[in-house]
C-alpha cells in the first residue's frame, strides 16, 4: 500500500490509514467482499471521519490497491532494502526500526521484530509460594505450567490457560511479565523499610516489595486504576496503603524507597499491544521524555540521605533509560547507580543499571536504575 500513497504511511491522519488498512485486507484478502464494496465503504468512511479531502485520498489509494494487488513481489527486498523490509514484513513504523537498525545489529532487529509480533506467553509470580509449590497447586486444579527460570521466579502458564482460574487457585499470586518482575527483583528493597512506589497501578511492583516492607504506599493519579491495585491487594491479602496522587507533587515527604515506574512509550510490550507501535509518533519521546524528567525530580527531593530511588521504564528507548539517568545524575551528584547482584548478570549492563529486551528473552521489555543517596 505504500507505494501507492505519494507520501510516506505516518504522516497521514491515523484515522485515515486505518480506514485505508481495513479497505486493503478487505480487497486483497477477504473475497466475500467485492471491490467496488470495498472500496465505496472505505470511501464514506474517511469522509465521516475527516472531510471530503480523505475520501478522495482514500478512494485514489483503494483502487490503485486493487489494480497492483497481491504478491510477496510487491513488498520490498530484504537484500537491497532491509529497513523496509522489516517495516512490510514485520508490520512495525519505519521510523522505529529505523531508530532500531541505528543501535543493534540486523540480526537483532530482526529477533526483535520477530518477538514483537509473536504471541506472548502467560506468566505467574507466586509471592508467597515457591515455583515449585505454585505449579504442584496449579496442576491440582488442571492448570499446566512451567518454570521460567533465569531467576525470575515466575511461571508461565500453558497456552490457552485462565489468568482468572490460575489466580483462583493461587490467590496469593499476581499475573506479571517476568521483566516487570525482575525491575521488582532489582529493587532489592531492604527489609523493614517504609517504600513509596508513585506510579503504581496496576500494583504488581508494590505488592512484589511489599512483603519485605514494613509499610508501603501505592499511589497513582488514577482513580480507577487505583481500584485494580485494591482488588490485587483484597486478593492477595498483602497490605497496601492506596492513595490517588500525582507522581509530580508525591504525597508523601520520605520514605526508604521510592519505586518510580514512570509513564513511557512501552516499546518494550508491542507482543501485548501490536496496536500501540502504530499509535506511538516521533513527538511523544521527547513530550515523555520531559515528563520523565520531571516525575525523576520529584521524586528525587523525597528519597533522604541513604536512602533507595528505582526508576523504571518498559520502554527500550535510550532518550527514556539511560539518557534520563545521565540528566538526573548531572543534576544530582548526591544520588549514584547501585546495583546489588539480585537479578543475574545477564541482565545488568556494565554502569549496573537493569535491562531486559524482548530479542534476548522473549519476555516484555524492561529497564531500571536503582539509585541510591549518599549518607
Amino acid at each position: 500500500m505504500a507505494s501507492c500513497v505519494h507520501r510516506s504511511l505516518e504522516s497521514l491522519d491515523a484515522k485515515v490509514l486505518e480506514v485505508l488498512r481495513l479497505g486493503a485486507y478487505q480487497i486483497l484478502y477477504m473475497g466475500s467482499v467485492p471491490t467496488y464494496a470495498a472500496v465505496s465503504e472505505s470511501v464514506d468512511h474517511a469522509g465521516e471521519l475527516a472531510g471530503k479531502g480523505a475520501s478522495g485520498l482514500v478512494n485514489a489509494v483503494l483502487r490503485c490497491v486493487a489494480d497492483a494487488g497481491e504478491g510477496t513481489d510487491l513488498f520490498p527486498d530484504r537484500g537491497s532494502a532491509l529497513a523496509d523490509y522489516l517495516a512490510a514484513w514485520g508490520s512495525h513504523p519505519r521510523w522505529l526500526i529505523d531508530r532500531w537498525l541505528a543501535r543493534w545489529p540486523a540480526d537483532e532487529v530482526e529477533a526483535l521484530v520477530a518477538a514483537n509480533n509473536a504471541r506472548p506467553g502467560l506468566y505467574l509470580v507466586p509471592l508467597e509460594n515457591s515455583v515449585s509449590e505454585a505449579l504442584a497447586h496449579l496442576a491440582e486444579v488442571g492448570i499446566g505450567g512451567r518454570e521460567v527460570g533465569l531467576g525470575t521466579d515466575c511461571v508461565e502458564l500453558e497456552p490457552g490457560s485462565s489468568p482468572v482460574a490460575a489466580l483462583r487457585a493461587l490467590p496469593q499470586s499476581i499475573i506479571q511479565d517476568p521483566a516487570a518482575h525482575l525491575v521488582s527483583k532489582y529493587a532489592d528493597v531492604p527489609a523493614g523499610t517504609k517504600v513509596a512506589d508513585l506510579c503504581a497501578a496496576p500494583g504488581g511492583k508494590a505488592l512484589a516489595v511489599a512483603g519485605r516492607a514494613s509499610f508501603t504506599i501505592a499511589a497513582d493519579r488514577s482513580e480507577s486504576r487505583m481500584r485494580m491495585i485494591q482488588e490485587n491487594m483484597d486478593r492477595t491479602g498483602r497490605r497496601l496503603a492506596c492513595v490517588v496522587a500525582d507522581a509530580r507533587r508525591p504525597p508523601i515527604t520520605g520514605a526508604d524507597v521510592v519505586l518510580l515506574d514512570v509513564p513511557c512509550t512501552g516499546t518494550g510490550t508491542f507482543a501485548r499491544h501490536p496496536d500501540a507501535r502504530w499509535r506511538l509518533r516521533p513527538s511523544a519521546l521527547p513530550e515523555l521524555a520531559g515528563l520523565q524528567e520531571e516525575l525523576l525530580t520529584a521524586a528525587g527531593r523525597i528519597v533522604p540521605p541513604g536512602g533507595l530511588l528505582v526508576y523504571s521504564t518498559c520502554a527500550l528507548e535510550p532518550e527514556e533509560n539511560e539518557e534520563r539517568i545521565d540528566a538526573f545524575l548531572a543534576q544530582n551528584d548526591e544520588f549514584h547507580v547501585e546495583a546489588t547482584g539480585a537479578v543475574q548478570a545477564r541482565f545488568v549492563d556494565d554502569r549496573g543499571m537493569l535491562v531486559v529486551n524482548p530479542q534476548e528473552t522473549g519476555f516484555d521489555g524492561a529497564f531500571a536504575a536503582r539509585l541510591r543517596r549518599n549518607a
